[in-house]
């Protein structure tokens, strides 16, 4: 028999993940909390299977690789030097805040000043899969918000790498015995220069040669060649940039993404990749769950609780009024205070790292893994919460701005009074976009729905009147003026939130046409029972407009005449 212990690793972390996660989804909590269950399960705490503690972090790095690679395929340098304002001081303020709380909390416990560092830094740095899967979910990551979250993000895994690198270099300080003030800053000196040598190398060489060579392998046509290059950009420079330059495997996909944004076959990586960064971000949940001894809440409830206490009120609370005191509105500084409320990877390796050189005690390890474990399954939650809010508040002003109709102020930049037969848009994506200069380049009057700040910002500067808010909201709904409009275009790619908008113009219209946006032959079903006239499947449009122009060369022009694309 061969060795299987990787294959034993993968078939019980997705087997498990997959029952606990539906599990939980059906109990209407986060799948992850199911993913994590699923770890404890496969874990050496509990009786029967216990999988690969070795194995199963790598291949949750992988996750992690894949996800940085993915975030920094929507995001380019200009977008990171546009929030390093905020970004870079906000992060360090908080990962002081959160040091000093832990080290705090550490002398309460009579841990020498050394542990109370190491502790404090474990509890400063959040989880990048927890944080980039919240903003995802909600489809934040393009917007001014979810740019802040990630530039804070990529500050505080910079923090990290510096700390790992110093600590060994620091340990006999930290432990109480004399250090050496040599080795001190040339570990200080080597850290700066790798992490300078790597900007360096891939800002100047990578910017060049990875969109090159992205283009050149897309230009063979094959696309297994396409998505091998893919991924062996994105795991390639990971592993590189850890070996040679010593920062993280998720810091080094994440500037390999960002480079490869500039590429114009961009989307195309993004979309190659998303099945396996999927796969492998639950491995990293489960890894979690793994490591975790659930012993530890009987055993120091009160410790448990003080930690997760720290993780997400100390460090949210900090991270609130850092946001706020930038100048930031009320809705940016929650957004950012929930994403940091939680602890992930970079706390491992740290606490462990901390337990190897003796200058943590075992009893801080456990406490931190326990404090991520809570902090992970109570970050959806939290998210939830807000989630909640928001939507109260986007009501309240709807139902403040219809009470306020006559104001001509109001109406500035939503629609004018005698505006008529025009047509309204519910999202402004890549989609929505398109569809409103399309239309608007034909003299064809449009109203544009969407509930992102940025893009009703970027719909007026092209002149198209724009109302802000969640098209579900029937006040929402009728500022666009739907009894006088003649169509409805829903260009949002979330088919039961389409359906209920749709609902609703019935209720208000019924004599509009409403054409909505699909993905598959169950989607156009919902959509046309819910009152849709028609459902474009977007694969199926294309299939369409390449037969046309086949169609159009003289061999077969005019002898055959296609069914039309629309359901």
């Amino acid at each position: 028999m061969h060795h299987t212990s990787l294959i034993a690793i993968l078939v019980a972390g997705f087997v498990l993940a997959f029952i606990f996660g539906t599990l939980a989804q059906r109990l209407r909590l986060s799948p992850l909390v199911g993913y994590l269950i699923a770890g404890i399960v496969a874990g050496p705490f509990t009786p029967g299977f216990v999988g690969d503690q070795t194995l199963a972090p790598q291949l949750a790095e992988i996750g992690v690789i894949l996800l940085m690679f993915g975030v920094g395929l929507h995001f380019s340098l200009r977008d990171l030097l546009s929030v390093k304002a905020i970004a870079l001081p906000g992060a360090v303020a908080q990962i002081a805040v959160a040091t000093t709380l832990g080290w705090a909390m550490a002398r309460m416990l009579g841990w020498s000043h050394g542990a109370g560092i190491v502790f404090g830094i474990s509890l400063s740095c959040a989880s990048t899969v927890v944080l980039l899967r919240a903003l995802e979910e909600r489809r934040l990551l393009d917007t001014g918000k979810g740019k802040i979250a990630i530039g804070w993000l990529i500050v505080e895994d910079l923090a990290c790498v510096l700390a790992l690198v110093l600590l060994p270099a620091l340990s006999g300080l930290l432990t109480g015995e004399q250090a050496d003030p040599v080795s001190v800053w040339k570990a200080i000196f080597t850290t700066t220069f790798k992490v300078g040598a790597f900007l360096l190398v891939i800002l100047l060489v990578g910017r060049r040669v990875i969109p090159w060579v992205l283009e050149r392998v897309a230009g063979t046509g094959s696309r297994e060649l396409f998505t091998l290059c893919v991924l062996a950009i994105a795991l390639g420079v990971a592993f590189g940039s850890a070996e040679l330059f010593g920062v993280s495997f998720a810091l080094g996909a994440f500037f390999a993404g960002m480079l490869l944004n500039e590429s114009e076959f961009s989307h195309q990586a993004a979309t190659e990749t998303l099945p396996l960064r999927d796969a492998f971000a639950v491995l990293f949940f489960v890894s979690v769950g793994m490591l975790f001894d659930p012993s530890i809440l009987v055993e120091q409830p009160l410790q448990v609780l003080a930690v997760w206490a720290i993780i997400v009120f100390g460090k949210s609370a900090a991270a609130y009024m850092l946001v706020r005191a930038f100048g930031k509105d009320h809705s940016t500084a929650l957004l950012i205070s929930a994403s940091l409320a939680q602890i992930g990877e970079f706390s491992f390796i740290l606490a462990a790292l901390g337990m190897q050189l003796e200058i943590l005690p075992r009893e801080g390890h456990d406490l931190v893994l326990a404090g991520a474990l809570l902090s992970i399954i109570t970050n959806p939650l939290i998210f939830a919460w807000l989630d909640r809010r928001r939507a109260r508040e986007a009501l309240q002003a709807s139902r403040e701005a219809a009470a306020a109709s006559a104001s001509a102020d109001r109406l500035a930049p939503g629609v004018p009074e005698d505006l008529s037969g025009h047509v309204i848009s519910i999202g402004y994506g890549r989609v929505g976009s398109e569809l409103g200069r399309l239309l608007t380049d034909r003299n064809v009057p449009v109203v544009v729905i969407d509930t992102d700040e940025d893009l009703i910002a970027r719909a007026r500067a092209n002149g198209v009147p724009a109302i802000r808010g969640n098209a579900v909201n029937e006040q929402v709904l009728r500022e666009a003026a739907p009894e006088r409009a003649t169509t409805v275009m829903l260009a949002i790619p979330n088919v039961l939130e389409a359906g209920e908008i749709i609902a609703r113009l019935r209720a208000i219209n019924p004599a509009l046409t409403v054409v909505a946006r699909a993905h598959s032959d169950g989607e156009v079903k919902h959509l046309l029972e819910r009152g849709a006239d028609g459902a474009v499947i977007a694969e199926r449009e294309l299939a369409h407009s390449l037969a046309e122009m086949v169609m159009a060369t003289p061999p077969y022009r005019g002898s055959h005449h296609l069914p039309p694309a629309v359901a």
